[in-house]
């Protein structure tokens, strides 16, 4: 029988998830839902989608998997609707960055023996279906947060064909996940914002911060970009975890502050040797664990088809 994939919101993780499957299973039946009516007309001409639902209805009948790719207040809410299109055969699954919500709504429904959570650790500071890809989720790590209630079964198939995309599965408790996230990336999130504001905030009425605000602020503010609705349902969502976080996290600049004032010598310069010795330790590339096995630096001359003619030299030596 014809593999059948529901989603419900068509967004950047969504649509690139929906691209993914149609990349590896070019026969699967995809069904998409999103209240953006650009964004399914978009997928249907490109032919990633071969149904775009109005509502949550019958389409959504028989569905091996359903993703529920909404912000994350949403995707509770339409758990509700979901409930009598759901059957064995069934594994129903999410995308949001916090999973206790979800999991809670999902054990008061009694729809447990269905449900695995999912998030991709994967994104862009750009949002919606025409900025997914389906290699976004290529080599990203691909957190699943099963259900008490769930088959060992539905997890093995859920894991397989995460890996099948080319993600890389990782089973986590869902309380352990929200913590996890809440420091390495809702804490950045808050951080990014923040310092753009700050910025905005104490800058020259002739904008001299803004126009010289370049390289290193832009690299560490790029995430700010990001949904403001995703991140606002993120903080109100998992406001438990990140307000014990933000509270650890001010001490240790109140720390810095102490170093900065006290002009202590060998305590700032422990921290920023510590912090870059952790840094460079850490896997290189952001999508995941797979080791890049070269790093080129190269010094060019700014000049048009400079870069070209480096990659053409590469390109030639295989």
């Amino acid at each position: 029988m014809k593999h059948k994939i529901g989603f419900i919101g068509l967004g950047l993780i969504g649509g690139s998830i929906a691209k993914a499957i149609r990349q590896y299973y070019p026969d699967y039946e995809i069904v998409a839902f999103d209240k953006n009516k650009e964004s399914l007309a978009l997928a249907t001409q490109e032919s990633m989608i071969d149904v775009a639902a109005t509502t949550i209805d019958n389409n959504f009948q028989n569905c091996n998997y359903i993703f529920l790719c909404a912000p994350v207040a949403y995707n509770t809410a339409y758990l509700k609707q979901l409930t009598e299109y759901l059957n064995d055969d069934c594994i129903l699954t999410d995308v949001g960055s916090v999973k206790t919500n979800i999991h809670e709504e999902v054990q008061n429904l009694g729809i447990g023996k269905y449900f695995i959570g999912g998030h991709p650790m994967a994104g862009s500071e750009k949002s919606g279906y025409s900025n997914s890809k389906a290699m976004l989720i290529e080599n990203a790590y691909y957190i699943l947060t099963p259900s008490a209630k769930v088959a060992e079964e539905k997890v093995d198939a859920y894991k397989n064909f995460v890996s099948s995309l080319k993600a890389l599965p990782v089973i986590l408790d869902y309380h352990e996940h929200d913590h996890i996230t809440g420091t390495i990336s809702h804490l950045p999130h808050i951080i990014a914002s923040t310092l753009v504001n700050f910025v905005h905030d104490t800058d020259s009425k002739e904008g001299m911060m803004k126009a010289l605000a370049a390289g290193g602020f832009k690299d560490i503010t790029r995430i700010a970009s990001s949904s403001p609705v995703m991140w606002q349902q993120i903080c109100l969502k998992n406001s438990e975890n990140i307000s014990q976080i933000l509270g650890e996290y001010i001490e240790a600049l109140s720390h810095a502050k102490d170093l900065v004032d006290e002009g202590n010598e060998p305590a700032l310069y422990a921290l920023f040797e510590n912090s870059k010795d952790y840094r460079n330790s850490m896997p290189n590339g952001s999508a995941g664990p797979i080791k890049k096995q070269f790093a080129l630096y190269c010094d060019i001359i700014d000049e048009t088809g400079g870069i070209a003619t480096i990659a053409t030299i590469l390109a030639s030596n295989n």
